[in-house]
């Protein structure tokens, strides 16, 4: 059986890759592996997003935690960082939260979170593989008054809230916001936080039915918001994903402005404040150059990662740092909480911009973006390694990589959630970029399909 956990915790189709015995599985298998050294009974936060499979999988899931002797202390609809934060806040022994993020309404996801509000490192994901694999063995099952019970957390939410708005001095008054929040867990916290700071808010897609999370809507869908703020005269505007970990931003003339330049807004902020720890920025190997030239351009330095928030999160607790984060909008302000933060990410920003005076359009004008063609082909999710061992492929990408190596770069990875290989060009020309792309992306196809 191959691994379950992908970059950001276990992912498939719910009902059929992802089904109830599976989540009890879970259950059982990650309350024991994050508690048992526990000297009392533990307490395990549960959040989840707005999917129509939530329910059924948070019964299967607590179902699992119950029946180790652990409690399950039900958080309902919140974002994902709202979780991290509030297993610190309440003193809990773990949290789970089902979500598949940006990911389509048919798929689902369960990802753990340690004690100290963090994503679980390789070894921890290992040891509850095994026990998966070996059948459970070793976990107990306890009786009578040893099982777990359930309750819940009643004022989750707004502890969350009460957090955001305690992340920034600024008051927000004069502000005019658009936020699109993917009718996913964003849905309430995020406009009740501006509004609290005093911004003037609009919003899209905030009505979640179960089946419209990330239904071409927020920060995977960003059209609709560039359209809005528009309409709308808002200075800046945020779009959020399904759980809410990441957020992307158009300025005031409808303009994206990706991870990277929120990375260089926020850098740069800190460190004039001389608040950036180290003067570092922690990016992915997907990192814009643009990025890379305007830290050296002001004294500060960036180093990179594999993609994926978590080993941005390691490299920046390793070393000391506290900004980091990903093109596709996961910012993490270590200072305040220990993952990707949405609506946090948005605050920040709209903080530089009270303080600074300026538009958005000016603020994201810091960093010049370097033109980058992704295209995502399709295979068959045992083959998405394949493309490292199939010598036609191998050669097309090796003269791809010469083709670029003096005004460019060339970047092929696999998802870590999706059954997809990543083909990325970085250079000058976007016409011959996106045409090699193209043509290296088909042949992926055509060979691992």
């Amino acid at each position: 059986m191959g691994r379950l956990f992908g970059t950001d915790g276990v992912r498939g189709i719910a009902n059929t890759e992802l089904d109830g015995a599976l989540a009890y599985n879970l259950g059982r298998a990650g309350a024991f592996v994050l508690t048992k050294e526990c000297s009392h009974a533990p307490r395990i936060l549960v959040g989840c997003d707005t999917r129509i499979s939530a329910d059924m999988l948070e019964s299967a899931l607590v179902a699992g935690i119950c029946s180790v002797g652990a409690h399950a202390v039900i958080a309902d609809i919140v974002p994902t960082p709202a979780v991290a934060y509030l297993i610190r806040k309440y003193g809990l022994d773990a949290g789970v939260v089902i979500s598949a993020s940006h990911n389509p309404v048919e798929y689902n996801g369960i990802k753990f979170f340690n004690k100290d509000g963090y994503k679980l490192a390789d070894e921890l994901e290992n040891e509850i593989e095994e026990l998966l694999f070996n059948g459970l063995k070793g976990i107990p099952s306890p009786i009578g008054k040893d099982l777990g019970t359930k309750s819940l957390a009643e004022h989750a939410l707004d502890d969350y809230i009460d957090f955001l708005t305690s992340t920034t001095s600024a008051k927000l008054n004069g502000i005019k916001v658009a936020i699109d929040c993917a009718n996913g867990a964003a849905y309430k916290a995020a406009p009740i936080a501006l509004l609290n700071l005093g911004a003037e808010v609009s919003i899209i897609h905030n009505e979640p039915n179960g089946n419209n999370i990330n239904d071409n809507c927020g920060s995977t869908h960003m059209e609709d918001l560039c359209e809005f703020v528009k309409e709308t005269g808002a200075d800046i505007g945020f779009a959020f994903d399904g759980d809410a970990d990441r957020c992307l931003a158009v300025d005031e003339n409808g303009v994206l402005i990706d991870g990277d330049k929120i990375l260089a807004i926020c850098g740069l902020d800190m460190k004039n404040k001389g608040k950036l720890k180290n003067d570092t920025l922690v990016g992915t190997v997907m990192t814009n150059l643009g990025l890379i030239k305007m830290g050296k351009a002001n004294g500060i330095k960036t180093e990179q990662t594999a993609v994926g928030d978590r080993y941005v999160l390691e490299k920046m607790l390793k070393n000391g740092y506290n900004l980091g984060g990903e093109q596709s909008g996961h910012i993490i302000f270590l200072d305040h909480n220990t993952t990707g933060d949405g609506v946090l990410s948005a605050i920040q920003v709209l903080t530089v911009l009270k303080e600074s005076g300026k538009k958005a359009s000016e603020l994201a004008s810091v960093m010049q973006v370097m033109p980058q063609v992704l295209l995502n082909a399709r295979v068959r999710n045992d083959n998405k390694n394949a493309y490292l061992e199939d010598i036609v492929i191998k050669e097309a990408i090796h003269l791809l990589e010469e083709k670029y190596e003096n005004n460019g770069r060339v970047l092929i990875r696999t998802s870590g959630t999706e059954p997809l290989i990543r083909v990325m060009i970085e250079g000058t020309d976007i016409k011959k970029m996106t045409k090699d792309a193209e043509t290296l992306k088909l042949l992926i196809e055509k060979r691992l399909q």
